[in-house]
């Protein structure tokens, strides 16, 4: 099993703060015969729809000397980890969870933003100290 990153336990306190219920630590799938596992799995009743809805989440700590090979890397991960799920969770959606520092310094900026929405990343940011949901990015 990979270990886990540093804000794992953050950002699953903040799902549940919430409303969101664990479902998976780690989700593991297969893809190309091979084991995957994404940090999370979460879901949450929709009353209205009398439906739930389905994440995966990937926590990204960005702790290297370089904030851009942390990104590389995060990327990387996030699209692989996306396509399994479309092979064999469709319904569920992948987001990467990073710190809000890390969208302030670095993906909150024109050319990273702009990557981001290119590759149709989603995004949890979250507030590590407060162990809280800081924003949804679709």
């Amino acid at each position: 099993m990979a270990a886990k990153d540093l804000y794992h336990e953050q950002v699953k306190a903040a799902l549940g703060k919430d409303g969101w219920t664990i479902t998976a630590d780690p989700l593991a799938l297969d893809w190309d015969n091979r084991d995957v596992q994404i940090d999370l799995a979460a879901e949450k009743l929709l009353l209205a729809e009398k439906d739930a809805r389905r994440i995966a989440i990937e926590v990204k700590s960005f702790l290297s000397s370089s904030l851009l090979q942390d990104l590389y890397a995060a990327l990387d991960q996030f699209l692989l980890y996306r396509k399994a799920l479309q092979n064999t969770e469709p319904e569920r959606e992948l987001f990467l969870a990073v710190r809000e520092a890390v969208w302030q310094s670095l993906l909150n900026r024109t050319d990273s933003a702009a990557l981001l929405h290119d590759y149709q990343v989603k995004l949890l940011i979250f507030d590590e100290q407060e162990e809280a949901i800081t924003q949804w990015i679709s």
